[in-house]
Formats: C-alpha cells, structure tokens, sequence
C-alpha cells in the first residue's frame, strides 16, 4: 500500500478510466441477441450471469497490477514497454467482443483469441519484471481467457460454418 501512497492518485486514477473504458467497450460490442442465443455450447459453458462479475474481478486486478509496475519503475522506456502492452491488450480484449458478436464471427475470433492470451503473457512479463504479485494478479485473466479459447473452439465446432449468407 506504501506504493500506491506514494504515487498519488494518478496512476491508480488512469488505470481505474482505462479498465472502465476497455470493459465498456466489450460490453458494448457483446449482444447477446438471438444469434448468440441460438448457439449450440457446451453444458459446461460458464453461466451468462458470471461474466460481469468475472469481468468486474479481472478487471480490478489488472488494473492494479498495472499500478504496481507503473510505481515500481519510473525507468520512462520501461513504463513506455509496459503502456503499450496494456495499450495492446486492451484492444485485443475488445477486438475479440467485436469479432465474436459483432462479426459473428467465433472462427475469426479464435484466432484473435491466440494474440489476446499472448497478450495477457505479455503482461505478466512487463509486470513481474518489477514485483512478483502484479504478474500474478494477471493469473486469473489469463485461465479466464483460457476457458473462453476453449469455450470459442466448442462453439465453432458445434456451429460451424460461419460467415454463410442466412
């Protein structure tokens, strides 16, 4: 918490409007129309009631480990490297609530998801540089869009093909 103290309120401040914008974002390209309500998906599909609060959880910690590293090195091309890793992560986040909803598109979204979960690793990497918990704060992101990659493929496997005129 010394950490957090000693910043000010920027840093968390910046971090708190990013994730909101990102999840915004997401939310606005995620619909959940009759389209994605006629998707076959697997019995273990995660209820639809979880992704906010799931969403809410990744978020916060993301943004906090975020936080950590930003304090924790005032190196300026380090906070460059570690601003445009977040920078592309939280565009891949979004692009994949596009490509999925939007496109309906799971089998272009499946491959985006690979550059997303690479990402995410990329996070873990520019954080943990500087402290150990931030990159592990990233954990839970990383198994959430592990189960989504999976979760994309059975989608695409009991739906497919994609991209067909209706």
């Amino acid at each position: 918490m010394t950490v957090l103290a000693g910043a000010g309120w920027g840093p968390p401040a910046v971090a708190a409007v990013a994730a909101v914008l990102v999840a915004i974002a997401g939310a606005i390209a995620t619909t959940t129309d009759g389209w994605y309500r006629g998707l076959r998906v697997p019995a273990w599909k995660p209820p639809d009631w979880a992704f906010g609060p799931v969403w809410t959880v990744i978020f916060a910690l993301t943004a906090t480990s975020g936080v950590l590293a930003w304090t924790g090195d005032s190196d300026p091309i380090a906070r460059g490297v570690l601003l445009a890793a977040f920078v592309a992560n939280g565009a891949l986040n979004i692009a994949w609530s596009v490509l999925f909803f939007r496109f309906r598109r799971p089998d272009w979204a499946l491959a985006e998801v690979a550059a997303l979960w690479l990402s995410i690793v990329v996070l873990m990497l520019v954080t943990g540089r500087v402290s150990g918990a931030a990159a592990l704060m990233n954990l839970p992101y990383l198994a959430w869009v592990s189960t989504a990659a999976c979760l994309n493929l059975r989608i695409i496997r009991l739906n497919a093909p994609f991209g067909e005129p209706a």
